[in-house]
């Protein structure tokens, strides 16, 4: 894939007014190359890996962004890691910084790999990912994902993909 390019999102197939439908295609084993690629950090809390208040972060998150007229056209992704057993952060791609928001931007290749299934799989699927990337001679930095629906779409949908995107040898700044 061409530089800061990520496949499309069609935010249009959306029946649940909420999260829109996944379409995996064009998702899974992609190379992306990221340079100076804008995002807005935010962070949860969890408990033992369970987010308390990603819906709330999320919503306030989504409002400075429309807000600040920064979402980025079909380009959509919101990567996701946990930190610790406590807390989690979450990169959302924006084309401008959001006044009033910590901004971050990505540098680096990474490398996508799509999932289905149960959230509780995040693990199994990251050592999945890492064993792929070893057999390569890859190592990945971080691993974020990327959860294309809510939990109650995702049951709607009787889909839940997963975006796995292993950072192989990125830059924070």
């Amino acid at each position: 894939m061409e530089m800061n390019r990520l496949p499309d999102y069609d935010a249009s197939d959306n029946p649940t007014g909420c999260c829109p439908r996944f379409n995996p295609e064009g998702w899974d084993e992609q190379d992306l190359h990221l340079k100076d690629q804008r995002f807005l950090k935010a962070k949860t809390r969890s408990l033992f890996h369970i987010p308390l208040n990603m819906g709330s972060v999320f919503k306030r998150t989504f409002a400075s962004i429309e807000q600040a007229k920064a979402q980025n056209g079909k380009q959509f992704i919101v990567l996701s890691r946990d930190l610790s057993p406590w807390s989690a952060e979450h990169l959302f791609l924006v084309d401008k910084d959001v006044p009033g928001e910590t901004m971050v931007r990505l540098n680096g290749e990474f490398h996508t790999k799509v999932f289905e299934g149960a959230y509780k799989d995040v693990p199994k699927w990251q050592a999945q990912l890492e064993a792929q990337l070893a057999a390569s001679d890859q190592k990945a930095e971080n691993v974020y994902f990327f959860y294309t629906t809510c939990p109650k779409c995702a049951k709607f949908y009787g889909e839940n993909y997963v975006v796995a995107v292993a950072n192989l040898n990125s830059k924070t700044h």
